[in-house]
């Protein structure tokens, strides 16, 4: 049941906007375009940020080995994550919201294991918003290594930028409302794979409706 509580939002329409197939494709065309803007593969690792941006580092991570022979040249495959350069970057201590009573479950971080010192890094996230989850983690990455240039792909980049970050490399851009949620689903973690746009209102806009 909602909550009553002032200032809670609530879904008041859902539709889908990317099905399989789109995330499939998408996530073709950015593997694409990081071998194309890096020359090839050579000193490439993702780091994905939990939790969907890490599936997504790991779907990429077979895309790449599909497309690439540099790309498994080095690595001893695995049936998950077939190159070795794949990691995850928690950013739940370096995010600014930690103060205001919003509660995250921090997640491991993994490193590749030829590291990222002198490396390409590109992360991976599911959807880019206002940049500050990125800014997390980038300030993360600070305490692990010094890699040679840092690269952002993100599946969806919904807009509302609040800090000057830009991704490199978008699967789709969806122009979107403040007051709408944009959810990735993925079969990995939510036994399905879509994007959907949620309208949302809050309890305190329920209320002057009455």
């Amino acid at each position: 049941m909602p909550s009553g509580e002032a200032g809670k939002e609530v879904g008041v329409g859902t539709r889908t906007v990317l099905q399989q197939s789109d995330i499939t494709r998408a996530l073709t065309r950015i593997a694409h375009e990081i071998l194309e803007a890096n020359h090839g593969a050579s000193d490439l690792v993702l780091l994905g940020i939990p939790t969907r941006g890490a599936v997504l580092a790991e779907r990429l991570d077979r895309v790449l080995a599909d497309i690439e022979p540099e790309w498994t040249a080095d690595a001893t495959p695995g049936a998950d994550r077939p190159s070795g350069r794949v990691g995850t970057l928690d950013v739940t201590m370096h995010r600014d919201d930690l103060g205001h009573g919003i509660g995250r479950a921090p997640h491991r971080t993994t490193i590749p294991a030829g590291g990222i010192d002198g490396k390409v890094v590109v992360l991976v996230d599911d959807v880019l918003y206002s940049g500050r989850t990125v800014r997390a983690a980038l300030d993360a990455l600070q305490g692990i290594g010094r890699p040679r240039a840092v690269r952002l792909a993100v599946l969806v980049d919904r807009g509302h930028r609040e800090l000057p970050i830009r991704a490199d490399h978008v699967g789709k851009n969806l122009p979107t409302a403040s007051d709408e949620r944009v959810t990735l689903r993925l079969t990995e973690v939510d036994g399905a794979d879509e994007v959907v746009i949620e309208q949302v209102e809050t309890a305190a806009e329920r209320g002057a409706d009455a």
